[in-house]
């Protein structure tokens, strides 16, 4: 009774490697000379991507982002970064109905914070304060996009009977 044939294996994640692959910081205050006491106003649009590769159980999971700081009293660009940043794991134990949610949950949760220091890196790099980014709720990130995915199906769906 030691071997237990029937339990399932822990799910079991390694971080092989993590990169930008792109990567774009645009300083437009210093182009167009906006005042230097400027108040910003930064939004942050988050997009996740994954994908298998070729090696057994190894998988790619990246965050996107793009990030727009505005002056808040008017709508003049201080500064645009566009980022792409990538991690490379080797996966095991996760079922294949469940690979879906935790590559897009678990593994940019892992990868994150090296990018917020790279977002913080850049921005000061460019002449502003270092934007500290807050914590993403990668769950609610993936159920929003689970739910827009339903809705946008479900409205092609009346169209597709006609």
């Amino acid at each position: 009774m030691a071997d237990n044939p029937a339990q399932p294996q822990q799910p079991q994640m390694r971080v092989l490697g993590q990169f930008v692959r792109d990567m774009s910081f645009e300083n437009i205050m210093a182009q167009k000379g906006a005042p230097a006491d400027a108040q910003p106003d930064v939004q942050v649009q988050v997009n996740l991507d994954a994908k298998k590769r070729g090696g057994d159980n190894q998988y790619e999971s990246s965050i996107k982002l793009n990030i727009t700081s505005k002056m808040k009293d008017g709508d003049a660009t201080l500064f645009v970064c566009e980022i792409d940043y990538v991690g490379i794991f080797h996966i095991e134990g996760v079922a294949d109905d469940q690979m879906h949610p935790f590559l897009l949950i678990e593994c940019p949760r892992m990868i994150f914070p090296f990018l917020r220091r790279i977002v913080s890196d850049v921005t000061r790099d460019g002449g502003f304060p270092p934007l500290n980014l807050e914590n993403i709720d990668f769950i609610q990130l993936y159920r929003s996009e689970i739910e827009r995915r339903q809705a946008a199906d479900a409205a092609a769906a009346p169209k597709a009977d006609a």
